[in-house]
Formats: C-alpha cells, sequence, structure tokens
C-alpha cells in the first residue's frame, strides 16, 4: 500500500513510462456560464483515465512478476487499462468483475483480450482487499491503492497545471481515491494553492459520509447510471491520503449528474459516463472560485443508457 503520495520525479517518470500507451488528452472549456473547463480522459484509447495508472504499474513489474501474466480486480475502466497494456505486452489479463458491470464495459474487455469472472459484489470487494482471487495466477494490478498507479494518474495534473496554469480548482472523481490522490500530489507540488475537492453522487458517497464522520464508514450504495463511482466504503490509506491532499468532497444527485452529462453534449458534443459528468454536475451546483478544472474521467456508457438519459428532458 502507498506510505504517501507518489513524489513529483515519480511523476514525471511515470509520464516518460506511459506516454507510448496513454495520450496528452485537451482541456476545453464548457460552453455554459462560469470558468469550467473540462479535462477529457474520455478520449484515451480506452475511454478511461485508467490507462494512465495501469500502463505505470506494469511498467514497473518484472518480466518475472508478469509471466503469469496480470489479474485485476474492476467494474470494467481499469480492467480496460490493463488488459490494453496485456495486449501490447502479448501476456494473458484475468479480470475480476462484479455481477453488475455494465455489459459496454464488459464487451471492451473481451475484445482487448482479457477474460472476465463474474463474481457477487462482495467478492469482487475482497479482491480489492486480499490483492487477488483465489486460483487466479498472475501479478496483481490493484486499481487505485498502489503508488504507481497514483503517480500514473497523477500526470493528468501536470498537464492541467501546463495547459491553464491559472487554474484555481479541480474537481475530480472519486471511486477509490487513485485518481484524486494521484493528481492532488501533482498539484500540490507545483501549486499548493489550487482547492482541490472530490466528486461523489449522492446515491453512494462513502467520502463524503468518512469525511464528516472524520473516519472510514461503511454505507449501504444505492445502484444507479453513475456506475464508475461509489462503492460501500472507502480503503483507510485512501482516507488519510484523501485528508492530507484535498480540501474536499462535493455532492451531486444523479439527476444532477444526468443534467451534467446532457449539457456537455449538447454544448461541447462530449459525451461522458456518470462518472466523468459528476464533477461537472458538482462543479455547476456549487461553483468554486476562478478557473475551475473537471476531470472528465471517461465515457464508456451503454448506448441504450446514454439514449434513456437524453430522452428523459
Amino acid at each position: 500500500m502507498p506510505a504517501g503520495p507518489p513524489d513529483l520525479n515519480a511523476i514525471r517518470s511515470a509520464r516518460e513510462a506511459i506516454a507510448s500507451s496513454a495520450i496528452r488528452t485537451p482541456l476545453v472549456r464548457l460552453q455554459a456560464p462560469g470558468e469550467i473547463y473540462l479535462k477529457l480522459e474520455n478520449l484515451q484509447p480506452i475511454g478511461s483515465f485508467k490507462i494512465r495508472g495501469a500502463a505505470n504499474a506494469i511498467a514497473h513489474m518484472s518480466a518475472d512478476q508478469l509471466r503469469q501474466g496480470v489479474v485485476t480486480a474492476s467494474a470494467g475502466n481499469m480492467a480496460q487499462g490493463v488488459a490494453w497494456r496485456a495486449q501490447e505486452l502479448g501476456i494473458p489479463c484475468t479480470v475480476i468483475a462484479p455481477e453488475t458491470a455494465p455489459e459496454t464495459k464488459i464487451r471492451a474487455i473481451e475484445r482487448l483480450g482479457g477474460r472476465v469472472l463474474k463474481v457477487p459484489y462482495e467478492a469482487w470487494w475482497r479482491a480489492f482487499e486480499e490483492r487477488g482471487y483465489p486460483g487466479v495466477q498472475g501479478a496483481f494490478v490493484h486499481a487505485f491503492d498502489d503508488p504507481n498507479v497514483l503517480a500514473g494518474n497523477g500526470t493528468i495534473g501536470l498537464e492541467i497545471l501546463e495547459d491553464l496554469p491559472e487554474v484555481s480548482a479541480v474537481v475530480i472523481p472519486w471511486g477509490g481515491g487513485g485518481l484524486a490522490c494521484g493528481i492532488a500530489s501533482a498539484i500540490r507540488a507545483l501549486k499548493p494553492s489550487v482547492k482541490i475537492f472530490a466528486a461523489e453522487v449522492s446515491s453512494a458517497a462513502p467520502l463524503s459520509v468518512s469525511w464528516n464522520a472524520g473516519s472510514p464508514q461503511i454505507i449501504e450504495p444505492e445502484r444507479s447510471f453513475v456506475d464508475g463511482i461509489g462503492g460501500k466504503s472507502v480503503f483507510p490509506q485512501m482516507f488519510e491520503l484523501a485528508k492530507r491532499l484535498l480540501d474536499g468532497v462535493l455532492v451531486a444527485s444523479p439527476a444532477e449528474v444526468a443534467d451534467a452529462l446532457r449539457l456537455m453534449a449538447e454544448r461541447n458534443r462530449i459525451i461522458a459516463e456518470g462518472a466523468g459528468a459528476a464533477p461537472v454536475a458538482c462543479a455547476l451546483k456549487n461553483p468554486p472560485d476562478g478557473k475551475v478544472a473537471c476531470i472528465v474521467s471517461g465515457g464508456n456508457i451503454d448506448l441504450s443508457k446514454l439514449a434513456e438519459i437524453f430522452g428523459t428532458k
């Protein structure tokens, strides 16, 4: 587990390590009132930021570690990142996925050559905690609780500061915490005055509940179309990092996230998944001062669900 946030040298090294797998994504202004900018990680080859952390984690594994392939636990996006890199290296990839994972993400994993094992939610969560799954061989790539994953994600922070030096706040979706803490590590090192907020959806907001309580809490998440964020709890080590690196937690309802998703599509022609639209919803609901960068973490949404959301208003 990470003893602390990755340092600037690790993040800069990660940028070199992932250059052949991840692209530098654009930062564009949302065509709406206020000064909200969108960091478009939905344009990555796998449609998600996860390729950054996955590529950097695998880059730090030896040939001996990778001999039996790689394994990850993921609802979809991290699995695609790991499968993408495994395909590039010609090694097998096994994904432990919850039974509720969206079919569009499962199909994408399989197109990349990944083997998907669907398991009950509790068994999936244990795979995170135990860093593996019974009977499955391979080097485990943790979706968020890994210093190399955090460093890979931190490269987004470098790009934001280079493209928008006057940024005053950044809003980042909180799933396991690897994205928020990785980006925050880079920004704290280079421009500590920037306010950094996690974004959650009200139907499943374990960080918000934990933040208010002062310690990690367990909740009962409700299912919604916002599937990329919102687990039942916050890992204690990630909560400690969050307290060191973040300024607070913003929460939007599923309806507000749907509104943000429609707004991005209408005004900027950008397609985001629920997790990717959550920071925009939070920034529109509770606008931080100055220029605000929102991380559009991914765009892997089922087309049928997208059509349903577009047709509801």
